[in-house]
């Protein structure tokens, strides 16, 4: 058993040692809203102490979206209650975009529209992409020792704008980071696969070494569109739209081109889930087999 004692195995070693794949393994979420929090994180944003901070949280997952709270890499802020910038990101395919608002502090939360499927966001444009890598170290220490070193190192890279942010979900794939507006996430990142991956979405391309898939898709979906930019090469971000199948996914190109994927599940060795967990039996999915349809 893997747990939370110095020097057990952590959950982020185990499941590299076996080789998990990661595609199909990102969170599922077409909007996310980014808050600039410099106090302390809990181990679940919606039970933050903050009155303020946990009624948002709710009513951003009551309307679709993934909350993250983020700050700049080295620690907290002392003034916490200072002004805080809000970032709000629609992935859809050809119209991916981020949005910047600023409030006074947390109780301006409250005031902040969060628009519905399909309205505007609200806001100026963001041109540059974002870069969020987690370091929530109260939901698992492989994010707090991986993810914070990984942010710490890129603060030293000119051009990228980067994050700590909450939890993203696979802690045993850490480090994992989140490029927004795409909604790609990565996971087993080091320093030069974290450049490669903000400069890919900076040209309006995607990397997908190390991908674990685009959030705006199911994880089959992800795992579909992933195995059709392997085969084809494929880099532009916002050419690939994906459709639900039986037993998989429909992958549409801009130009027409269509491929049928079928996904499956894998069964693999047991592996904890995060550190201190019991393992747990490992299935992963990966693309059964594809077929050209126009």
């Amino acid at each position: 058993m893997a747990d939370g004692r110095v020097g057990a195995a952590r959950c982020a070693v185990l499941a590299r040692a076996l080789d998990e794949p990661l595609a199909g393994t990102s969170p599922v979420a077409s909007r996310w809203v980014c808050v600039e929090h410099r106090g302390a994180w809990p181990r679940a944003v919606g039970s933050h102490a903050d009155p303020s901070v946990a009624a948002f949280a709710a009513r951003a997952e009551a309307g679709g979206w993934r909350l993250l709270l983020i700050r700049r890499p080295g620690r907290q802020c002392d003034d916490p209650d200072g002004p805080s910038r809000i970032y709000l990101t629609d992935t859809a395919p050809g119209t991916a975009h981020t949005t910047v608002l600023t409030v006074a502090g947390p109780a301006e939360l409250a005031d902040v529209t969060l628009p519905g499927p399909g309205e505007s966001l609200p806001g100026a444009a963001v041109p540059d992409p974002l870069l969020l890598v987690c370091t929530h170290g109260r939901r698992d220490r492989c994010c707090a020792l991986d993810g914070r070193a990984l942010a710490m190192a890129l603060t030293g890279v000119d051009e990228l704008d980067v994050w700590e942010c909450t939890h993203l979900g696979g802690h045993r794939f850490a480090p994992t980071a989140l490029v927004l507006p795409t909604g790609y996430v990565y996971g087993r990142l080091d320093q030069a696969g974290a450049v490669a991956a903000y400069k890919a979405a900076a040209s309006g391309e995607v990397e997908t070494a190390m991908c674990r898939g685009r959030s705006t898709w199911t994880p089959a979906g992800q795992v579909a569109e992933l195995a059709v930019r392997a085969a084809t090469g494929l880099r532009d971000a916002e050419v690939l739209h994906v459709g639900h199948a039986p037993g998989g996914a429909i992958v549409t190109a801009q130009d027409g081109r269509r491929w049928s994927v079928d996904v499956a599940e894998v069964a693999g060795r047991p592996r904890p889930a995060s550190c201190g967990d019991d393992p747990v039996p490992s299935r992963a999915l990966r693309a059964a087999g594809m077929r050209r349809l126009a």
